[in-house]
């Protein structure tokens, strides 16, 4: 197999795991949210909490090395192309990943102590889920936007 075909390899299941990952973890997240039950909240939290740092986190970081390696491959440049657009996205898409990762923590440890203590969320955990959501879009949107000009490579 050719070093290209590795790193293309390698960047598509990377990109795999980060948009399937943060899309499963995004939904159960938020239907668990939906549910009120604040056993499931904490348990689910906790899982979405650990997916991160074993598959999001992972891959967050290949998918730039194995993009910069493939670009030097092909010869394409880093910037000034649909390329550098998608370098664009993905900061974006880091930088509301980033505080995600501390809401979603902050949320599981609200929660764990919730149902631990049997009281209700408080309203700090309500207000962490308003973020977490506003958040989660822009970021879900780039992603997608990175794949289009994944796909479609336009001349820009």
């Amino acid at each position: 197999m050719s070093t290209y075909l590795a790193l293309k390899l390698i960047h598509i299941l990377s990109a795999t795991l980060l948009f399937g990952t943060g899309l499963g973890t995004a939904y159960y997240m938020w239907r668990a949210d939906r549910s009120g039950d604040v056993a499931a909240i904490a348990v689910t939290a906790r899982h979405v909490v650990a997916a991160d740092w074993i598959f999001t986190a992972p891959a967050a970081v290949v998918q730039p090395l194995t993009g910069v390696l493939l670009a030097r491959e092909l010869g394409v440049p880093l910037t000034g192309s649909w390329l550098g657009w998608a370098a664009v996205l993905y900061v974006l898409a880091g930088a509301c990943w980033l505080p995600v990762v501390r809401l979603q923590i902050r949320m599981r440890d609200m929660a764990e102590a919730a149902a631990r203590e049997s009281t209700p969320l408080p309203e700090a955990y309500h207000q962490a889920m308003r973020f977490w959501v506003a958040l989660g879009w822009p970021a879900f949107l780039a992603v997608i936007a990175i794949f289009a000009l994944m796909v479609f490579k336009p001349p820009l």
